[in-house]
């Protein structure tokens, strides 16, 4: 996936949070077990910090380079809802 090498050119930081055991944040471990090595790969100056925290729904957070942070959480059926800040 060409998406993948392009991550660093306007993010500059990436967060995911997840459950180490919720059902709900199984999709969430599995995309991380199957791309983190090529997401850091192909971006080795973005920092991507993975935070596991016992009981929270998955959610993914983006830094901007104009210093904007968005956020949303991740649904079980793959959809994103936007977090309010």
């Amino acid at each position: 996936m060409a998406w993948r090498g392009h991550l660093s050119k306007n993010l500059k930081e990436l967060r995911i949070l997840l459950c180490q055991s919720s059902p709900s944040s199984s999709s969430t471990r599995t995309f991380i077990e199957k791309n983190y090595k090529d997401l850091k790969t192909l971006n080795p100056k973005l920092p991507i910090l993975i935070r596991e925290c016992n009981g929270i729904e998955p959610q993914l957070w983006a830094r901007y380079a104009c210093m904007l942070l968005r956020g949303c959480e991740i649904c079980y059926r793959h959809t994103f809802s936007p977090l309010h800040q």
